[in-house]
């Protein structure tokens, strides 16, 4: 008997800020290993999983996005009851929740904890009532039980490595096939769920398992690029699609079509094809492109979306008409954002934004359509970033370059990286194209994309710089719990042996855009702010007014 918690619907809180619009990540991918979309029942939404994180996104405008952040640990799947009303969640830990779909507030409905370890996928009835569970449990590699009371309606044995997918036939008489690292798919009958026999016919991976809509058929896909389909009622094999290989790499994922006739493939030879089941037959041979990030990990059939997850993260959505370019290509970041900034370009405000994989990408902040840089740009984390009065955005990364990118071509220049001596870790721009940069133990001063002036010995690390909008000075914040000031004279940075003491290790600075403040935070979560005007005076820590 699954574990069961029941929680009290909470109160509504009181806040004065409210969501406005959400930009969403991208699918969080792993080389070789399937990425599962789940599709609305009601057609309207998909959903997938980054981080701690469930991501439901508007299939016809993927822009309208919203995001369920309620796990603890890293969520693996998510899928749509039938009903359309609950979404349940698993995680690496075992955790299965059941939430509300129809409220903002995404209430949970049930906790479970059908097995302790990683959930890779999960399957509903069509009445919205069971509930299969798979993974890689330590006792036991999956369960099936009621959704209202985790009471066991079967058991799912049969395997003896990890189970990667289980689906429910979603008409009566109810079955339920599973496939597993040990090369195998299993059948089973129920409810109660029982194991009947073990089917062999794959010789590595079994990726996907998937019943069609109308339950005449199920598909296995595999590692070992075979795709075979199946009776749904007796389990009795029908064909193997293709005649023998069906891609010419692992496949990952499949999805049959609304009306049962076809099937979608996504493979890690860097394709996606759709077959005619009855005819087998390749109606449509969808070529990705010929990098490594290019290989296919998930994808969704939806009424008339075509959907894939490519290695990069990007969700494309595919075009029958014209298999070699896809209709659209969703874009964004998979890995976690270390910075941004706001900047207005030809009378539209955009976000930039950086993360840990050395991605940058831009966003109009009205529509929230993106799109990356072209070219070849960072390949570490992107660390700081500004737009100088060139706007040029000016960026610092872990593979010790200083980038400038011109935002009208947003097009990385190889002659704009500048090579640090030590790693940077933040930068700021000012007037007359200055740029100072913080490196491990050392500051930089750069004029017109080249380094003039170096300060080494500093007696502190480095951790924040912000310059005076009116230029000439420069805020450096230490990890010793002291700002200090430097006058930029020419082509060189002088200590005006002047420090501001904050109430901890400095991790941020910024002046006000007319100049007059300073604020500064801490490790200590405190934000002092110094008028500049006074001779650096402390005005505000953390929210109290010095009069």
């Amino acid at each position: 008997r699954a574990e069961i918690k029941r929680f009290p619907t909470p109160p509504s809180p009181l806040s004065p800020f409210h969501v406005e619009k959400v930009f969403a990540s991208l699918p969080q991918v792993e080389r070789g290993v399937s990425k599962i979309i789940g599709g609305d029942p009601k057609g309207n939404n998909f959903l997938y999983t980054n981080g701690k994180c469930v991501v439901i996104r508007n299939i016809d405008n993927p822009a309208i996005a919203d995001i369920y952040t309620e796990h603890a640990h890293q969520v693996v799947v998510a899928k749509y009851a039938p009903s359309g009303f609950y979404i349940a969640s698993g995680d690496v830990s075992g955790k299965l929740r059941i939430w509300d779909t129809t409220q903002k507030e995404h209430l949970l409905k049930y906790e479970y904890q059908p097995f302790a370890g990683k959930i890779k996928d999960l399957a509903w009835t069509e009445d919205s009532k069971r509930i299969a569970v798979v993974g890689e449990g330590r006792e036991k590699f999956g369960a099936v039980f009621l959704w209202d009371s985790g009471s066991s309606v079967g058991e799912i044995t049969g395997h003896n490595k990890v189970i990667n997918s289980v689906d429910i036939k979603q008409t009566r008489p109810y079955r339920l096939a599973t496939g597993s690292d040990d090369n195998c798919a299993a059948f089973f009958e129920g409810p109660p769920f029982k194991f009947k026999f073990t089917i062999s016919d794959h010789t590595r991976f079994v990726n996907c398992v998937r019943f069609s809509p109308d339950g005449n058929r199920f598909a296995t896909a595999s590692a070992d690029g075979q795709i075979f389909v199946y009776d749904g009622k007796t389990g009795e094999k029908v064909c193997a699609l293709g005649g023998g290989k069906a891609h010419d790499g692992g496949i990952y994922a499949i999805s049959w079509s609304p009306d049962s006739s076809q099937l979608l493939s996504a493979s890690g030879d860097k394709t996606a094809k759709i077959w005619d089941v009855g005819a087998n037959s390749v109606v449509n041979t969808f070529n990705m492109g010929s990098n490594v990030l290019d290989q296919q990990l998930g994808c969704l059939w939806q009424k008339d979306h075509l959907l894939t997850i490519s290695l990069s993260g990007y969700i494309n959505y595919l075009d029958k008409n014209n298999p070699n370019k896809p209709l659209r290509v969703i874009k964004g970041h998979s890995k976690s954002i270390q910075c941004l900034t706001v900047h207005k370009n030809g009378g539209k405000s955009y976000i930039y934004s950086g993360s840990n994989d050395g991605h940058i990408n831009y966003w109009d902040s009205e529509t929230g359509e993106n799109d990356g840089f072209s070219g070849k740009g960072h390949t570490n984390q992107v660390s700081r970033m500004a737009v100088d009065e060139m706007d040029q955005l000016v960026t610092c990364s872990m593979d010790d370059t200083v980038r400038y990118t011109n935002l009208s071509k947003r097009d990385y220049s190889g002659q704009d990286a500048v090579k640090m001596d030590v790693q940077p870790k933040c930068l700021a721009v000012g007037p007359g194209g200055y740029t100072v940069v913080l490196c491990i133990g050392q500051i930089v001063l750069m004029k017109d994309k080249k380094k003039c002036f170096a300060i080494d010995d500093l007696g502190y690390e480095p951790e924040a710089v912000a310059i005076h909008p009116g230029g000439g000075t420069a805020a450096v914040g230490g990890a010793d719990g002291n700002v200090h000031l430097y006058s930029i004279q020419g082509t060189s940075l002088k200590n005006d042996d002047k420090s501001l003491e904050a109430k901890g290790p400095v991790t941020d600075l910024a002046y006000s855009h007319d100049g007059a403040f300073l604020a500064v935070c801490d490790a200590n979560k405190v934000v002092t702010v110094f008028s500049v005007t006074d001779g650096y005076a402390v005005r505000v820590v953390s929210g109290v007014l010095f009069v």
